[in-house]
C-alpha cells in the first residue's frame, strides 16, 4: 500500500540535510530521544499525578509503548501487501506527546481555560510547535514533514473505526483544531497506536490506585480483549492486523471496535472522572492559573530585561529570565506575552510545577 504524497514531500525538513546512512525517520528518533523535551516526560503525567510509585505510568513510557505498538502494526502489515516504514511510525510515537502540559489533560484543560478557550492550547498544536520551533533553544528539531505531520494530526481522544490519510499537503503552521487526519498511513497507525496504548495501561494504574478491581470491567471486554495491558494490547494489534490486511485503509473489525468503545466509556467513567482525579484536576488549576498570572506580571514588569531577572529572590523567578535569554532570538517578534508563557508553564515537569507554586507561595527565609 503507498502513500497518497511523494516521498519529497515526506522528507522535506525546514532546514534541508544530506540524508544520512541511517535513515531519514531513524534520524528523527535520534533528534527526538535528544532532545530536552523528551526528557522531561520522565516527570509528566499521563493519568496520575507526580507520581512516586515506580510502577505507575508517566508520559514517557506512554510516548515509548505508542511508538512500540505503532512498529508492531507496521512490521505485521507489512507480511502482507504493504510497505509501511516503521522507523517513520517509531518516530511520531516517540514525538506526539512532547507538547503536553504538566499535569496531563487537566493542565491541558487550564491552559487552554486561561488563554480563553476554544483551541487557544491543544498538545497536538503545541507538540508541534515544540518539535518545529522552541526545542533546542528555539531552533527546534528540523524533523522531516512525515513526523511533524504524524504528530500535529495524532489525536488520541478521536474514536474512529477505520482511517485513510488525508491525501493534501498541510500547511502545519496553520493548523490549529483537531479535524485533521495523518498524511501516512504510519500516521493514521500511530492514532491507533495511541488509544491502544493508553487504555490498557490506565486500567492497570488505576488498579494500582484502587480506583477499580480487574473484575469491573465490563464482561464482554474482558472476554473479547482481555483483562489486563498486555492481552488488550495483544488482541487489539492482532485485529488491526487482520482486519487492515486486504484493505486499503487501517481498523478495527466491528465486533472489536464495539468492545473498545465499551472499554473507553468505561475508563471515562470509572477512571478518568472518578472523584480523587476531579479534586486533583481543581488542584492542577489552580498551580497552573497561579503560575501564569505571576509570570504575566513579572514578565510585563521586566519584559526581556535579563539582569533584572538574575538579581530577582525567588529561583523560579530567575530561571524563567534564563529561559527568556536562551529563546531570546526565537522572541524577537513575539509580541504576545501570554504565549510566551505558555510555552514556559507547557515546558514544565509536574514536580517543577509544584515547585515553582511553593515558592510563590510560601514566605522565604530572609537568611538564605
Amino acid at each position: 500500500m503507498k502513500n497518497p504524497l511523494s516521498d519529497t514531500i515526506y522528507l522535506k525538513r525546514r532546514h534541508e540535510k544530506e540524508a544520512p546512512i541511517r535513515g531519514a525517520y531513524f534520524r528523527d528518533q535520534t533528534a527526538i530521544i535528544h532532545s530536552l523535551p523528551f526528557r522531561r516526560l520522565k516527570h509528566k503525567t499521563q493519568v496520575f499525578f507526580a507520581p512516586e510509585n515506580d510502577h505507575v505510568c508517566t508520559r514517557i513510557e506512554h510516548v515509548l509503548h505508542v511508538a512500540t505498538i505503532a512498529k508492531s502494526i507496521c512490521l505485521g502489515l507489512n507480511q502482507f501487501a504493504w510497505n509501511l516504514d516503521a522507523d517513520l511510525a517509531f518516530a511520531i510515537g516517540l514525538g506526539h506527546d512532547l507538547g503536553h502540559a504538566p499535569f496531563g489533560h487537566e493542565g491541558e484543560y487550564f491552559l487552554n481555560k486561561r488563554l480563553g478557550g476554544g483551541n487557544s492550547f491543544i498538545h497536538e498544536v503545541n507538540s508541534y510547535r515544540v518539535v518545529e520551533y522552541l526545542a533546542n533553544n528555539g531552533q527546534g528539531l528540523n524533523l522531516t514533514y512525515a513526523v511533524k505531520d504524524g504528530i500535529i494530526s495524532h489525536n488520541g481522544e478521536s474514536f474512529e473505526q477505520y482511517l485513510i490519510p488525508d491525501n493534501t499537503e498541510k500547511k502545519l503552521d496553520l493548523v490549529h483544531d483537531r479535524k485533521i487526519k495523518p498524511a501516512s498511513y504510519e500516521g493514521c497507525i500511530v492514532r491507533f497506536s495511541d488509544k491502544i496504548a493508553y487504555l490498557g495501561r490506565d486500567i492497570e494504574d488505576a488498579i494500582t490506585a484502587g480506583f477499580i478491581k480487574r473484575k469491573d470491567i465490563p464482561l464482554k471486554v474482558r472476554l473479547k480483549l482481555g483483562d489486563n495491558n498486555s492481552q488488550i494490547i495483544d488482541n487489539l494489534v492482532n485485529n488491526i492486523i487482520n482486519t487492515s490486511k486486504n484493505e486499503q485503509q487501517i481498523g478495527f473489525s466491528d465486533k472489536i471496535f464495539v468492545q473498545l468503545k465499551t472499554l473507553k466509556d468505561f475508563n471515562y467513567k470509572r477512571i478518568y472522572l472518578h472523584d480523587k482525579k476531579v479534586r486533583n484536576r481543581i488542584v492542577a488549576g489552580k498551580i497552573i492559573y497561579a503560575l501564569f498570572d505571576y509570570l504575566l506580571v513579572l514578565y510585563e514588569r521586566y519584559e526581556k530585561d535579563y539582569k533584572r531577572y538574575a538579581k530577582l529572590d525567588l529561583k523560579f523567578e530567575r530561571e524563567f529570565g534564563d529561559y527568556l535569554q536562551s529563546m531570546h532570538d526565537f522572541y524577537l517578534n513575539e509580541n504576545n506575552p501570554e504565549q510566551i508563557i505558555s510555552d514556559y508553564i507547557s515546558g514544565m515537569t509536574d514536580s517543577f510545577a509544584m515547585d515553582c507554586m511553593q515558592q510563590i507561595s510560601f514566605p522565604q527565609s530572609i537568611f538564605l
